[in-house]
């Protein structure tokens, strides 16, 4: 077997027993725990040897604060050094995010939140699929599909756009194509942008099930897991960017424009993305903890998607077939231009006429934002 999969799941941060789990269940692969430690141990993969220094460790984590990092406690932290090579432990964390962002640790240790009891079969019973509209005033749409049983994100997209129906099938028949089948049900509101998804999981399911049981229609707000999911996604990331696009608009760079929608686009839509993404990985791979009276089985929503007969449960995909997801993806919109065609090649000539350069963090992309807004602006008023 690959090593690269193994070194893969250690940087994820499993445990040698979670990894030899996946090992057996995942790719038929069975290792005794000493086999694993001296693979672990000659290509030089330790948790107690060779930590991270602990200077990097801080250098890191006040890297993170000056973004959407900011919002996150110690565990998810823990789990974000992991996921980008730094080998620490989770005391090592807590401690430096004291020492770094003591108001920040008071702030997320007052929130608390009860909700009532929620309980699906097994991974892929119930895909609950939404739209996220908070950064919407500024020209990003985001679309996130959770798991109902793992709780696994099985994406979670940013576009100029998360209202065409055409693009959420996009995304959904790209999550069926990496599963290797669709869900039993999908979980949807009531929106327009929903009525690609119901067909082609109707479709999908090619008579297998009353259209009934394989699609579920509610408001929004009654869509549990997607909906309490959104709040952490609110907390861990989108809040810092509607507090940056919210002082962009108070200092006078954000007019509510047609033009000022595709910049933002432009500009920041990618950064997002990558944040969406390590959110994404870290929600996957940390613990949830057991919660009291909780049905919902607990630990790694990546090991509970993938090995769900360790919690007394059972995989419910539905198989598809090559020719049916052919037929649903020629329905299917996937993301192209960031903003506005026309827009995006202005931004284009702009950036080669004054060879300007695309910055690869925050607060350089606002600089860069609001010099190709005066670029633009200055060209407009110039052939008025």
């Amino acid at each position: 077997m690959d090593f690269k999969q193994i070194e893969q799941y250690f940087r994820r941060g499993l445990t040698n027993r979670e990894i030899l789990t996946l090992l057996k269940e995942v790719h038929g692969v069975k290792f005794s725990n000493r086999t694993l430690e001296r693979l672990l141990s000659k290509h030089q993969l330790w948790r107690r040897k060779n930590k991270t220094d602990e200077a990097d460790v801080a250098a890191f984590i006040q890297q993170q604060l000056q973004t959407s990092g900011q919002s996150h406690g110690y565990r998810w932290m823990h789990q974000k050094c992991w996921l980008n090579g730094i080998i620490t432990d989770r005391e090592t964390v807590r401690l430096i995010l004291r020492l770094l962002d003591g108001e920040g640790v008071d702030l997320r240790s007052r929130n608390r939140l009860r909700r009532r009891g929620y309980f699906s079969r097994g991974p892929n019973y119930v895909w609950h699929i939404d739209g996220y509209d908070k950064l919407k005033p500024y020209g990003i749409g985001i679309s996130g599909c959770i798991d109902g049983f793992s709780r696994k994100m099985m994406w979670l997209e940013a576009y100029r756009t998360n209202n065409d129906p055409r693009v959420i099938a996009g995304y959904f028949m790209t999550a069926v194509i990496e599963a290797e089948g669709c869900p039993n049900m999908v979980r949807l509101d009531l929106g327009t942008e929903n009525v690609n998804v119901a067909e082609m999981q109707k479709f999908l399911h090619h008579g297998t099930h009353p259209d009934s049981a394989c699609v579920s229609f509610g408001p929004s707000t009654s869509n549990q897991w997607i909906e309490r999911w959104w709040l952490t996604l609110r907390s861990q990331c989108i809040q810092f960017w509607m507090n940056l696009f919210d002082n962009m608009k108070e200092d006078g760079h954000y007019a509510d424009t047609f033009l000022d929608k595709c910049l933002i686009q432009f500009c920041f839509q990618n950064l997002i993305q990558e944040e969406l993404d390590q959110v994404t990985s870290s929600w996957n791979n940390h613990r949830i903890r057991p919660i009291h009276n909780s049905r919902s089985p607990n630990g790694r929503p990546a090991i509970m998607h993938a090995v769900p007969q360790l919690y007394g449960a059972r995989d419910y995909l539905h198989p598809v077939g090559p020719q049916e997801v052919e037929v649903c993806l020629e329905e299917c919109v996937f993301k192209d231009y960031p903003c506005d065609k026309d827009v995006f090649d202005a931004c284009v000539h702009l950036i080669t006429e004054h060879n300007l350069d695309m910055p690869k963090d925050v607060y350089s992309t606002v600089d860069f934002y609001i010099k190709l807004r005066e670029l633009i602006n200055n060209e407009l008023s110039a052939t008025d």
